[in-house]
């Protein structure tokens, strides 16, 4: 694809990465074909190909309109279209800068700059989020359906382990989990610890900066990065292994602080180390296969369905680990047709929207029921609220299911 910036761009990090981008796509719509909003809407504009050259015209000098700004808002972000490319065009990225010049050229109305601005500063701030989750899992039972929908129940905390091991790894404890499904870090914990690898978490550690980042908030997503950086460099410093990653967005999005800060001489080396630490635990345990099977004990639960979350899939590109580990702990794992759609979680998509963010959750439910599944299974706690509340299937992270699987017999 030709391209021709305008001069706002032209000669800047945007611009040429987006020049360098757009260059790569070849129109051929085989995006399209995976592509889950363009499949609910069939418009060209609702799908890779036509967003791809909305940011054209928009890098190029064209007027970005309101409906430029919704045809990107409508995006999930899910990075399909990358995974089916074949000319490796890095539409998330594109994507992000196409929202970011949206962003600040067409102004929003009041009340999205509203709903916007409270949930960059809410759901980030664990201080805040962590106390308001408390009181609607109390009044759960009192809420709307649909405000419902967003408390999971509160679980029964596990106890981390106290064991102190010589191999260490850092875990990034992340904004919203510790107060959603805390026991998600502690049987990461627990799990490792079986394996002789104690799990640290740095107090000061905090959001990854997805939150921010995909509501156009950039500053403050770099903000968060550099924050993360800052917490972690001592332990960098000295010598943990690597920095585990159990919810996949955020894994995703730490993989790219490399990029991120790129431009910022200060952090851009430290963000290089940070991302090349990074490892979603289901890079790490599937070289301790053996032992995990051998300390596993077979429990009630013994046919899953498993939703690999997009910003595993494709964000990470990492596929068939999870699937591989629990049938070598004698799980019978069962795969959706489809299973490389979005379920319509997306972060805060869900919020921003609903119509779309539910019609792909019911969808995805109706192809992980077709398994006949004892429960659901995933790797991301986005993905896990947004199916747990279509279902009274329980929906779980997988890591939780190897965790039951090695606990003391009464222990769970």
């Amino acid at each position: 694809m030709q391209t021709n910036l305008a001069d706002f761009i032209r000669n800047t990090a945007d611009g040429d990465e987006a020049d360098a981008i757009l260059r790569k796509c070849v129109h051929c719509g085989f995006c399209t074909a995976t592509c889950p909003t363009y499949q609910l809407l069939g418009d060209e504009l609702d799908g890779p190909r036509g967003r791809i050259y909305l940011i054209k015209q928009m890098v190029e000098g064209s007027e970005v309109s309101r409906s430029t700004q919704t045809h990107l808002d409508r995006c999930l972000t899910c990075r399909n279209c990358e995974t089916t490319c074949p000319s490796g065009v890095q539409y998330g990225r594109l994507a992000e800068i196409g929202r970011k010049l949206a962003e600040e050229k067409v102004p929003r109305p009041a009340g999205q700059r509203a709903l916007r601005r409270f949930l960059a500063s809410f759901l980030p701030n664990s201080a805040v989020f962590t106390p308001a989750m408390r009181l609607g899992q109390h009044v759960r039972a009192l809420l709307p359906k649909k405000l419902r929908d967003k408390v999971p129940a509160r679980q029964r905390a596990l106890a981390w382990p106290t064991a102190k091991h010589p191999r260490k790894m850092l875990m990034l404890a992340g904004c919203v989990q510790p107060s959603m499904m805390p026991n998600v870090n502690t049987a990461t914990a627990r799990v490792l610890d079986v394996l002789g690898i104690e799990t640290v978490v740095a107090p000061d550690a905090g959001c990854c900066g997805a939150i921010r980042l995909h509501l156009g908030y950039n500053d403050e997503a770099l903000d968060d990065a550099r924050h993360n950086i800052d917490a972690w460099w001592p332990y960098v410093e000295q010598g943990v292994e690597a920095i585990v990653m159990n919810a996949s967005g955020c894994g995703a999005t730490v993989k790219e602080y490399a990029h991120l800060l790129r431009n910022d001489p200060a952090y851009a080396e430290k963000a290089r180390r940070v991302a090349e630490l990074t490892r979603d635990i289901s890079e790490i345990l599937p070289q301790f296969e053996e032992p995990l099977a051998a300390a596993a004990r077979r429990r009630t639960i013994h046919t899953v369905a498993y939703h690999p979350p997009c910003t595993l899939q494709h964000g990470q590109q990492l596929r068939g680990d999870v699937e591989r580990l629990l049938t070598a702990l004698g799980i019978d794992v069962r795969l959706p047709a489809d299973s490389h759609t979005c379920c319509g979680s997306a972060g805060t998509y869900s919020l921003l929207q609903p119509k779309l963010s539910y019609a792909l959750r019911n969808q995805k439910l109706e192809r992980l029921h077709a398994t006949d599944p004892q429960m659901i299974v995933s790797a991301n706690i986005g993905c896990i609220a947004h199916l747990q509340s279509g279902t009274s299937l329980p929906v779980a992270h997988w890591i939780e299911l190897v965790e039951h699987m090695l606990a003391n017999p009464g222990s769970v």
